[in-house]
């Protein structure tokens, strides 16, 4: 009896699994041309990507997730037509559960997952670009998908987190072909303001890397303790670190001897300090005090010594 049962159990479990097979047939067609596009898809990002300037490593992880959501779809769609009772709604009500759960455990791994790939997709900035972000100023020489790789001026590799690039500010130095240089400087009183303002901009004019279009500039910015406060301008290109820091030393060499050949002055802030005895006997009365008497003049004494000398005097007295 009870293997009659079994027996029968097993011959309709075979029936049924018979009764699948055209279906886990069809499943196996989808899913194989799922995968078939999904390696497409991957080279066709790829291709893209590079189209885009993106370095080998970013298409690549373009190319790598376009192709895993691509297997993820056709692997539902195989799902469905191998289990007819189960429907796509419920398909992707679970994977929503399950991505729910994915993302509070990974939340940071996945922030900093979308903004490399919307970095990648907007690029804000390019391989090869110098950026600054926070204290952090150097080469873009990769973009990750969790982080951009930056190589700064003292040849050190910084990797900020990509969810940092697109929410805070960032400046992308390089963005443009021309960058304006400045550096302040200070004439005296008695020079000629015209006279240094031609004299400064025919030495930026003269120096190697200046651009004549925009032309440089010297502007009086203000009227300082030592003397006229002004400012010289000038445009380079291109705009790359090394470039300015080239730039600004041949400027300033070349402002610097050109004012000393005109006879300009180039003065530096002085001053004059004066020491006062608290204990003289004159102290408080401003037309005596020790500070400023001229040379030869005998200098007040100190008060303490007047006192004592008052003291001894009237102990005389009373003697």
């Amino acid at each position: 009896m009870i293997f009659s049962e079994a027996l029968a159990r097993l011959e309709q479990l075979g029936r049924a699994s018979v009764a699948l097979l055209p279906g886990l047939a069809v499943v196996l067609v989808l899913f194989g041309l799922g995968l078939l596009v999904a390696r497409g898809v991957r080279a066709g990002v790829r291709r893209a990507a590079a189209l885009r300037d993106a370095s080998p490593g970013s298409a690549a992880v373009l190319g790598r997730i376009a192709g895993g959501v691509t297997i993820l779809v056709s692997f539902l769609i195989a799902a469905s037509v191998a289990f007819p009772s189960v429907s796509a709604a419920d398909l992707f009500n679970l994977l929503g559960i399950g991505g729910v759960a994915i993302g509070f455990a990974f939340r940071d791994v996945l922030q900093n997952l979308l903004a490399g790939i919307l970095i990648l997709l907007t690029r804000p900035f390019v391989i090869g670009d110098q950026i600054r972000a926070g204290s952090h100023e150097g080469t873009v020489e990769d973009v990750w998908v969790r982080a951009t790789v930056l190589r700064t001026y003292d040849n050190q590799r910084v990797l900020i987190p990509n969810a940092t690039l697109f929410v805070d500010k960032i400046t992308v130095i390089t963005a443009h072909e021309k960058r304006r240089l400045a550096f302040p400087l200070t004439i005296g009183n008695g020079d000629d303001i015209r006279q240094a303002r031609r004299v400064i901009v025919e030495a930026l004019r003269a120096t190697e890397g200046v651009l004549a279009d925009p032309p440089p500039e010297a502007l009086v910015t203000g009227l300082g303790a030592a003397g006229v406060d002004m400012t010289a301008r000038l445009w380079i290109d291109p705009p790359r670190r090394r470039d300015a820091v080239d730039a600004l030393d041949h400027a300033i060499a070349n402002v610097k001897e050109a004012l000393t050949e005109a006879g300009i002055d180039l003065p530096y802030p002085t001053s004059q300090v004066l020491l006062h005895d608290q204990t003289e006997e004159t102290d408080g009365d401003r037309s005596r005090q020790r500070e400023g008497w001229p040379e030869g003049t005998i200098p007040p004494r100190p008060r303490w010594r007047v006192q004592r000398e008052d003291e001894a005097r009237r102990e005389e007295e009373r003697v």
